[in-house]
């Protein structure tokens, strides 16, 4: 722990270490706001992120068991508006295709409608998008990470139990496991005691980014919308490790037919050179909201969450009954890859005596070696090569320059944006997602948005055409960074002019 906090300068962390049926080990680094001196605890609230998913899997699980539903039930069998972009996919699909990832969508396919928050998409909203989002690939032909169909498990989920997603995970999960704690749905922060905020980086300083009194509740809430401290997260741990666990009543939380469900790989996933290297991986998979490998010769069952200023992972490693939880409220996604592998090794390869240093190094190592292969592309584009557009100079774009595109725009899933003229220059703004705004700057012969309250990894190219015929203009997006997050999925925008600009705007 020290080290890593030593290392990345971490705001805050809690790490809880589960053996044999017991909590062996607690530590905890740090502030819930960084300068506040609110020191974090173990009842401290995190977002723990798609670490949700699990939990949304463990509450369809209950309702297969209770006879509500089951795996193969079709989806329109329980939301007979649900649609697909292709007809035959919404008849296929089935409840469980909902959580393993092998819908044909691309990584991260409409996740523009569920961040950045704050934004003022539904649920209804990210559920009707699905029809308008074109396939990447054919069903079930690969695996590919999504969120949107895990907020139709949990609307499957509340039209099966007859009460909203929130009110079910309350009763069906945190209830008899004991979770008091762990808050979904809405909720106030002044009756929630003790709650990290998310930090970013800037200027090389921590910032954080508090949330405001109320936390609504979000569309995103049967993906990742959980927040829990790390007790409670522990006895999320021990019920995984423990098969015969048993709620407040004394009745099995879960049939033993469903656990194994959970823990059967559903869909396989490409295994990297990484886990190859690492670990002695033979084998990755996903679940029922859990990715599973082989690591050094014992079963591996985890996940990490990711939500920005929020990272957390939950592993198990249940041959050796033995499992861990990491939170931090940072961007620190090299962090927790780090003591997520050391806390790991401890148990599967004690005598290989790994540190903090040797992966942190290792990690490093990669990209220098990345940064070497970029250096030695350099007969891609311009626009292909990683930094390119920050090399780049960049200046205000000027309406004049861009009269014959500016307007009102609409894509069918994510709605309408406006770039128009500003005192400055010109600006992109989201109708529903209002971080999503920013001015449009030059960069070589290229226009990209600079988006006030993201990060440059956010940013995205914009590339105006003409109708066909004499049909209106078209605008498409790309991310300027070809690595950044897939939630940024701009790709899957085909954005049409509405009109013109409010006049308001000139």
């Amino acid at each position: 722990m020290d080290e890593v906090v030593a290392r990345y300068g971490l705001p805050g962390i809690a790490v809880g270490i589960v053996v044999d049926g017991e909590v062996r080990q607690v530590e905890l680094r740090g502030e819930t706001v960084a300068g506040s001196g609110s020191a974090i605890g173990r009842d401290t609230l995190f977002k723990v992120a798609s670490n949700t998913k699990a939990m949304t899997a463990a509450l369809l699980a209950r309702q297969v068991d209770a006879g509500l539903l089951a795996w193969d039930d079709p989806v329109v069998k329980h939301l007979p508006g649900f649609r697909m972009h292709e007809d035959w996919v919404t008849r296929e699909m089935q409840v469980r295709d909902l959580l393993i990832h092998n819908s044909g969508l691309g990584p991260g396919a409409g996740d523009l409608m569920l961040w950045p928050e704050p934004n003022s998409f539904t649920r209804e909203d990210v559920i009707a998008g699905l029809a308008h989002l074109k396939p990447r690939w054919s069903f079930r032909s690969r695996y590919a990470y999504d969120n949107t169909l895990y907020i139709v498990a949990g609307e499957v989920a509340a039209a099966a139990g007859g009460a909203p997603f929130d009110v079910l995970l309350r009763r069906e999960v945190f209830e008899p496991l004991r979770m008091d704690g762990c808050r979904i749905g809405e909720w106030r922060i002044d009756g929630a005691g003790s709650v990290a905020a998310p930090h970013g980086r800037r200027d090389g300083a921590w910032v954080a980014r508090p949330d405001g009194e109320v936390v609504a509740d979000m569309p995103m809430a049967a993906a990742g919308g959980v927040r829990c401290g790390l007790d409670d997260m522990l006895r999320w741990v021990r019920a995984w490790l423990d098969p015969g666990a048993r709620d407040d009543a004394g009745r099995p939380w879960l049939s033993a037919g469903q656990r194994e469900a959970a823990w059967t790989p559903h869909m396989p996933m490409p295994l990297g050179r990484r886990m190859r290297d690492w670990n002695r991986s033979h084998y990755y998979a996903y679940g029922h909201g859990w990715r599973l490998n082989d690591i050094d010769g014992t079963a591996k069952v985890a996940h990490t969450g990711t939500l920005s200023g929020m990272y957390s992972a939950v592993t198990l490693l249940p041959e050796l009954d033995a499992g861990f939880v990491i939170l931090f409220n940072a961007d620190a996604g090299e962090a927790r890859t780090v003591l997520e592998q050391v806390l790991a090794k401890h148990f599967t390869a004690p005598e290989a005596g790994r540190t903090v240093a040797f992966y942190a190094d290792a990690l490093a190592a990669e990209r220098a070696g990345a940064r070497a292969s970029a250096t030695a592309g350099a007969s891609l584009p311009d626009d292909a090569r990683p930094g390119i557009a920050a090399a780049v100079s960049r200046t205000a774009a000027s309406a004049d320059s861009l009269s014959p595109w500016l307007g009102r725009y609409r894509d069918p899933w994510f709605g309408e944006i406006s770039v128009c003229a500003s005192e400055d220059g010109v600006r992109f703004e989201a109708l529903k997602s209002p971080r999503l705004a920013g001015p449009l700057l030059r960069a070589g012969d290229r226009l990209l948005v600079d988006f006030d309250t993201l990060g440059a990894d956010a940013d995205a190219w914009l590339d105006f055409a003409s109708g066909p015929g004499d049909g209106p203009p078209r605008l498409t997006m790309s991310k300027v960074d070809p690595e950044a997050d897939f939630s940024y999925d701009y790709e899957d925008l085909a954005f049409q002019r509405l009109g013109g600009c409010p006049t308001s705007s000139m």
